[in-house]
C-alpha cells in the first residue's frame, strides 16, 4: 500500500470533524515563495493548523504579503507564523525587517518601554506581510555559562528582569493583533546542548529549576496567547522524557499548576533531540497526548508533516491517542484562529529608530582610545545558525559604512592557516580591533585573538556576544549592535 493510499484509508476511518480536527494540531514548513504546493493546499483544505515560513520563503515584502494571501484564499482560518525574535534571529531581512537587537541587549538596557517600541516594530511589520503569528519572545533565563543556543537571545538571568520585558514584549505583539509565542517551557537555559543537535539535559535539582519558570508565569499572567516547549529532559520533573513529550511537565506542571490554557505548541520535531530518539512520527504522537495542542513540523519536505499527520490518524483510530485529547487541542487552535488569523486591514507606522536607540544604550565599554579612523578590523563570529541566523552581519561592514578607509577581515570559520593571516593582519600597521562571538564556546576564535593580542597588545577588544573582558560589548550581533559598536569605535 502505497502512503498516498494508506493515508486515505486512514482518514476515511475517522470522522470528518475528528479528522479536520487532527490537522488543525499540525504546523508545515513548505518551500516555495510564489506558490503553494499542491500536498501543502490538500492539508490546508483538510484543516491544517499553521504554516511557519522561514528565509526559504522570503523574497521581498511584496512576495511575502502575495504568498499568505494566497495560503489565506485556500482557507481564511490558517494561521500564518515565523519566527521573529529580534537581533540576529530572523528570516525576513530581504522583506524589510525592522533592525532592532537581541534580547539580552533589551534586557541590559532595562527599559521595558523601549522593549515595547522595539516589538512594536517587529509586530507591525509581520502585519504587513499578513503574517499574524510570531514564534517569541525567548522566556528562558540564560545562566548556564557554555549554553550554545540560548544566550542573546534571553532577556538575561535575573527572573525579574526578564519577567519585565516578557510583559513589555507580549502586551505590545498583542496590540498589533499579533500572536506572541513565550518560549521554550520550562525554559532552555541551563543546558549546555543546542537541542537542534542532540538530546538536551537540564540536571538541576527540582528548587533550582523553579526560578526558570518565573518568566513563563510572567508571561501567563500578561495574557500570552502560546508557549512553545524545550526539548529539554528535566530528570528532576520526568526522570527521562524531553518536556514536549512529557505529560507531567506539560499536563501537571504547566496546565494544571501554572494554569495555562492558551496554546501550547512544540518546538520543530525534526530537531535531533526528538528525530534521533523517538522520529517525528511517534514525536507528534506523543507530544499531543502528552498535552501539545499544535506540533511543528518545520522541514520544507511535506513527506515529514505527511509522516506526522498519519501517525496521530492512526493513533486516534487505534484509541492509542485519545478522541478527547486531540478536540481539545483543536478547539484551542481555533479559539486562537478566531482572533489572530485575520490580519488588519491597515498597520499604522512603527517607530523605525527604537532599534538603534536600544543598540546604543546597551553597548558597555571601558577605557577608550581616541576615535580608530582607517582602523583594520578583524571579525570573528560563528558560521549562521542554519535555523535561526538571518545573515551573518559583519562589524566591518558596519564600521565602514561610517569610515570608508577601515579595512579588515571578517571569518566565520577557522582559517586553513591561522599564522600566515595573523602576519598578514599585522603587517597593516593600522589601529587594530579584534571582535569575538562567544568565543568560549569557539576556540578557534580565542586563539586568533589571542595570537593578535600577544603581538598588538594595543588592540582593541569587542565582545559581540556575551561579555568575555572585551573593551566593548554589544551583547548581540544584530546589525544595529554592531552599528552601534561601529559608532563608539569611530567616535560618531
Amino acid at each position: 500500500m502505497t502512503h498516498a493510499e494508506r493515508s486515505s484509508v486512514t482518514a476515511t476511518a475517522l470522522p470528518v470533524d475528528l479528522d479536520e480536527a487532527a490537522h488543525r494540531c499540525l504546523v508545515a514548513g513548505f518551500d516555495g515563495t510564489t506558490t503553494v504546493p499542491d500536498t501543502l493546499k490538500r492539508l490546508v483544505d483538510r484543516g491544517l493548523g499553521g504554516v511557519i515560513l522561514f528565509t526559504r520563503n522570503v523574497r521581498d515584502a511584496e512576495q511575502v504579503r502575495r504568498l499568505t494571501d494566497e495560503l489565506r484564499a485556500i482557507r481564511p482560518d490558517l494561521l500564518v507564523a515565523i519566527d521573529n525574535e529580534g537581533g540576529g534571529i530572523g528570516h525576513l531581512v530581504s522583506a524589510g525587517a525592522p533592525d532592532v537587537p537581541g534580547s539580552y541587549a533589551l534586557g541590559v538596557v532595562d527599559d521595558p518601554a523601549l522593549t515595547a517600541r522595539c516589538a512594536d516594530a517587529l509586530a507591525g511589520h509581520l502585519a504587513t506581510l499578513g503574517i499574524t503569528a510570531s514564534y517569541a519572545p525567548v522566556a528562558d533565563l540564560q545562566h548556564q555559562p557554555r549554553n550554545p543556543i540560548v544566550r542573546t537571545r534571553s532577556f538575561g538571568a535575573d527572573p525579574d528582569l526578564a519577567a519585565r520585558h516578557l510583559r513589555a514584549w507580549i502586551t505590545a505583539t498583542d496590540v498589533r493583533g499579533i500572536a506572541s509565542c513565550a518560549k521554550h517551557f520550562p525554559g532552555h537555559g541551563g543546558t549546555v546542548t543546542d537541542s537542534h543537535h542532540g538530546i538536551a539535559i537540564d540536571p538541576r535539582p527540582y528548587d533550582e529549576l523553579l526560578v526558570d519558570l518565573e518568566p513563563f508565569r510572567a508571561s501567563i499572567a500578561a495574557g500570552v496567547p502560546m508557549l512553545m516547549s524545550a526539548h529539554v529532559v528535566f530528570p528532576a520533573l520526568d526522570t527521562n522524557r524531553p518536556a514536549t513529550l512529557s505529560r507531567r511537565i506539560l499536563g501537571d506542571l504547566l496546565r494544571l499548576e501554572l494554569g495555562f490554557d492558551g496554546v501550547l505548541v512544540s518546538d520543530a520535531l525534526e530537531m535531533k533531540a526528538i528525530a534521533d530518539a523517538y522520529g517525528e512520527a511517534a514525536g507528534a504522537r506523543i507530544a499531543l497526548a502528552a498535552g501539545a495542542d499544535q506540533v511543528i513540523v518545520a522541514v520544507p519536505d511535506l513527506a515529514v508533516t505527511l509522516g506526522c499527520r498519519d501517525a496521530v490518524l492512526d493513533a486516534l483510530h487505534s484509541q492509542v491517542l485519545a478522541e478527547e485529547r486531540v478536540r481539545e487541542a483543536a478547539g484551542r487552535v481555533q479559539r486562537l484562529a478566531e482572533r489572530y488569523a485575520t490580519p488588519r486591514r491597515r498597520v499604522a507606522a512603527w517607530d523605525a529608530d527604537a532599534g538603534l536607540e536600544a543598540a546604543r544604550r546597551a553597548v558597555r565599554t571601558g577605557t577608550l582610545p581616541p576615535p580608530l579612523r582607517g582602523a583594520h578590523v578583524v571579525d570573528l563570529f560563528p558560521a549562521p545558525h542554519p535555523a535561526l541566523n538571518w545573515g551573518g552581519e559583519d562589524l566591518l561592514t558596519e564600521l565602514r559604512a561610517i569610515d570608508p578607509t577601515a579595512t579588515g577581515t571578517a571569518l566565520n570559520a577557522e582559517p586553513a592557516d591561522p599564522a600566515a593571516l595573523v602576519d598578514t593582519i599585522l603587517r597593516e600597521g593600522a589601529p587594530l580591533v579584534v571582535a569575538t562571538s562567544d568565543a568560549g564556546l569557539h576556540p578557534w576564535q580565542a586563539r586568533l585573538r589571542d595570537e593578535l593580542v600577544a603581538r598588538r597588545p594595543d588592540a582593541v577588544l569587542v565582545d559581540s556576544g556575551l561579555p568575555e573582558g572585551g573593551t566593548l560589548c554589544s551583547y548581540g550581533r544584530g546589525r544595529v549592535n554592531l552599528r552601534a559598536v561601529a559608532e563608539v569605535l569611530a567616535g560618531v
